[in-house]
């Protein structure tokens, strides 16, 4: 019973400090920056009590348009329908959606079957295919989450029972899944073009190049563990073997090559090719390889409905968000503060890196680039950052901020299918996520790296 009580007042005491905080940034921000810290006080304190992100978002735009603006109640509404009355969200669920079918079917599993034929008899082979079969489903399914559970599902058992160690599996799985957010198609990367107005299929084009080099980059990490560490390594296969393994994925190769040789040759634009993409997904997973059936549909359609409508919902509510933060004129403010005080490129990106992994201590990837492009993108435009490369440094930070926690949605995926705990997890990403931070660095300060491949397509 003591023990209880002690740890009660522990947590009240963790709890009362966590707001003293808050109530300090709250009033330091409103002192010093008047409106704008009016703004994100309200946020920040209706974050605190627990509510939801979007609904923070909208309430604090509410009471601070009720209370200290004059903006007609009628432009608010009017805000909320045209704010999302863009082409390129309908985009979000048709991603979803083909995700849904493929995850559910089994593409995943053929196309980890493609892999370790490929790279299964090199150190550490079986966790080298979970890197590649992670980039190969990023590549279909545009989703971090969806990639951790449909290759983690099935590479975690066959990883444990080939030898090797819990940790360094869930650790290979766990940051190779993020690669579903930074390698095309990705829906984090149509929320920042939405937030922002950038071209959706430049910025796709932008995240090739990167996410190859991070998927050969994890995957150096697992082949340098694993040999360190003499993990098993399987029989080299036969080329008839890899012939009928890649027989058997070609259905889900082929949406790669859809999704992008579509949007890139000029067939369809990156919505239309989300459309084509689902009704692919559809296709193969119903009629080709037979791995959803009928009844299982609605199931598919309901999920996909549940997580685009949650999507649709924050976008919203981030939409009024932003016609505030353009009203009271905080970006221009902002900008012309880091301007004042000479804060070059360097230094700016550097600052933004910070207060992305910061944001993703607490916030899911698209609450943070729908509350922080709208600001942060003004200021690198007056410094000249192409909004390409931009968009790929806060896609490649949403990817670390979705391997640590607290709020780390790849890590809660795979807590849940590896039944380890969210710390012991946290220990096993370490040399990946610290692989990846490195990476993130490099991404920032080389901005050939995301613009290579765009500029010589012509965007």
């Amino acid at each position: 019973m003591s023990s209880a009580v002690a740890g009660w007042e522990q947590f009240s005491k963790k709890k009362a400090a966590t707001w003293l905080i808050g109530i300090a940034a709250a009033l330091g921000a409103i002192a010093l920056l008047g409106s704008t810290g009016i703004v994100f006080a309200l946020l920040l304190a209706l974050m605190l009590t627990g509510m939801p992100i979007s609904i923070a978002l909208g309430l604090t735009v509410l009471s601070f348009l009720f209370f200290f603006a004059d903006v007609p109640t009628e432009a608010v509404a009017m805000k909320l329908f045209t704010g999302i009355e863009k082409f390129e969200i309908m985009a979000i669920p048709f991603f979803i959606l083909a995700g849904n079918f493929l995850t559910h079917g089994g593409v995943a599993k053929r196309m980890i079957n493609f892999a370790t034929s490929i790279v299964g008899h090199w150190h550490g082979g079986l966790a080298l295919a979970g890197v590649v079969a992670c980039a190969l489903f990023a590549a279909v399914s545009g989703s971090s989450p969806a990639t951790v559970v449909a290759i983690g599902s099935i590479m975690m058992p066959a990883m444990v029972k080939a030898g090797f160690p819990k940790r360094f599996g869930a650790g290979v799985i766990t940051t190779s899944g993020s690669l579903g957010i930074l390698i095309p198609p990705s829906i984090p990367m149509v929320i920042y073009c939405v937030a922002t107005n950038s071209s959706v299929g430049a910025l796709f084009m932008g995240g090739v190049i990167p996410g190859l080099m991070l998927a050969t980059l994890l995957g150096l990490v697992a082949w340098y563990l694993a040999r360190k560490n003499n993990y098993p390594r399987m029989p080299k296969a036969t080329t008839a073997q890899r012939i009928k393994a890649f027989r058997e994925s070609v259905w889900g190769l082929l949406l790669i090559v859809i999704v992008l040789g579509g949007i890139y040759s000029g067939m369809f634009t990156p919505t239309e090719a989300a459309a084509m993409s689902a009704v692919y997904a559809f296709i193969i997973a119903v009629f080709v390889y037979r791995d959803v059936p009928f009844k299982k549909i609605p199931k598919v359609l309901l999920d996909s409905a549940s997580m685009s409508a949650m999507l649709l919902y924050i976008i919203t509510n981030a939409v009024l968000f932003s016609f505030l933060m353009t009203h009271e004129n905080i970006p221009q403010i902002m900008a012309d503060w880091i301007l004042g005080h000479n804060l070059g490129v360097v230094s700016f990106l550097l600052v933004t890196n910070v207060l992305l992994l910061l944001a993703g201590n607490v916030m899911e990837p698209s609450s943070i680039i729908l509350i922080l492009a709208p600001i942060l993108f003004p200021v690198a435009m007056q410094l000249g950052i192409d909004p390409i490369h931009f968009g790929v440094l806060i896609t490649v930070n949403m990817e670390v901020g979705m391997c640590h926690p607290p709020v780390g949605l790849n890590l809660y995926v795979a807590s849940g299918i590896t039944k380890m705990g969210i710390s012991e997890l946290t220990l096993a990403v370490m040399p990946w996520l610290l692989a990846m931070v490195g990476f993130m660095l490099l991404v920032t300060y080389v901005p050939a790296i995301s613009l290579w491949l765009p500029r010589m397509l012509g965007y």
